[in-house]
């Protein structure tokens, strides 16, 4: 018996969109994430709610034959799901070699092996260019991301990677590992005492508020501060474990090779 690949699938984050469309399968999306935002005609299929948010009346209504979802946040919609009898795959990508695996997993479920590893090796070029580009730098930056301002919570492991891909230096490459927001929070003592050159803040999906950061009780000391580095980098370029990350990891560049000779 022939048995073909999901025809029908609801894409609970942007990511998985990106890449399905990436994949030529852009045509077996048949729903989306609120917050998906690329390609753009992705963001005409019917949106079946945010991160956190899903509608499973929505994501019924459209009788898909595989669902995808993303990590622990997502865990009560997918237990949902599967109860009501829904194929659901929940993915966990939390540094670059897991977003290429990623690529590579839903390439052999939509039956596009070929397409996903001319996918991941256009990804590995682009990290080699910048890698090669930083390995010029003289000075590597001391750099604090920011994913979260209350509590402030430092960047996940594939951001901290990216940092170092683009020539800077994390300055809490510990908390890294962390798979949950929560082992990521950070002291605001703890930021001054590390001195940050530059600042890159990306809040989930809300606009950055630089003047917030630079008020902070303390925060004047900071270098990053005081010579006006706070960034943000949207959160579709940076905190999407998918293709787009491809765009922080540029955007990290740029601001990291604009210090060189200024530290």
């Amino acid at each position: 018996m022939k048995v073909g690949a999901p025809a029908r699938i609801v894409c609970l984050t942007a990511e998985t969109a990106e890449i399905l469309y990436a994949l030529s399968a852009g045509d077996r999306v048949v729903g989306i994430s609120g917050y998906t935002t690329w390609p753009p005609e992705a963001r005409q299929k019917p949106k079946v709610g945010g991160y956190t948010t899903v509608r499973l009346d929505k994501v019924l209504a459209l009788k898909p034959d595989l669902v995808l979802a993303y990590s622990d946040l997502q865990a009560d919609a997918a237990r949902d799901l599967i109860r009501r009898g829904v194929a659901v795959i929940t993915l966990n990508q939390r540094s670059l070699v897991e977003i290429l695996q990623t690529i590579q997993m839903i390439g052999a479920i939509v039956g596009k092996p070929a397409d996903a590893e001319r996918l991941m090796a256009m990804m590995e070029a682009a990290f080699g260019q910048v890698r090669a580009s930083a390995s010029r730098f003289h000075h590597r930056p001391r750099v604090y991301f920011e994913e979260w301002d209350d509590p402030l919570i430092s960047g996940i492991r594939w951001v901290g990677e990216l940092i170092d891909l683009a020539g800077g230096e994390d300055i809490f490459p510990e908390l890294r590992d962390g798979r949950s927001a929560s082992e990521r929070v950070v002291q605001p003592d703890e930021v001054i005492r590390r001195d940050p050159e530059i600042i890159v803040a990306s809040w989930c999906g809300k606009k950055v508020r630089s003047e917030r950061i630079s008020r902070r009780s303390g925060w004047d000391a900071i270098t990053a501060v005081k010579r006006g580095r706070i960034h943000e980098i949207k959160s579709a370029h940076i905190l999407q474990p998918g293709l787009s990350i491809i765009n922080g990891l540029q955007r990290l560049h740029q601001l990291f090779s604009a210090v060189q000779g200024n530290a």
